[in-house]
């Protein structure tokens, strides 16, 4: 008995900490889009933030609160029971040199930039 309710708690442990890994991600995305604006803004400033650990520690900050917050919330509450993910909207940023495409999207090419 003490067997099958340790197996028991084990996998309900499991299924609720791997939900945390999966969801919409709104801190890191977030994170991911004010870095791609100061990036489009000033790569000089960008480059900066990132060799003084600024956004390092900003994204292992997000990536923690996602993990205990924001994906679980979403997961367990919207997602889990409908079977449909929440989408991210990420932020419209205005290119001024160029931009680059995701790679999922059709055609897009490695390093194409479109100006």
């Amino acid at each position: 008995m003490r067997t099958l309710l340790r197996t028991a708690a084990l996998a309900l442990v499991a299924v609720t900490a791997t939900s945390c890994l999966a969801g919409p991600h709104q801190l890191r995305r977030t994170v991911d889009d004010w870095d791609h604006k100061h990036y489009v803004n000033s790569p000089w400033w960008n480059v900066a933030m990132w060799g003084l650990g600024i956004i390092p520690v900003t994204y292992a900050g997000a990536f923690v609160g996602d993990l205990l917050v924001s994906d679980p919330y979403a997961f367990w509450f919207h997602d889990a029971w409908d079977g449909s993910g929440t989408g991210f909207e990420h932020l419209p940023v205005q290119s001024l040199d160029g931009r680059m495409s995701s790679l999922w999207i059709e055609r897009s090419g490695w390093t194409r930039i479109e100006k």
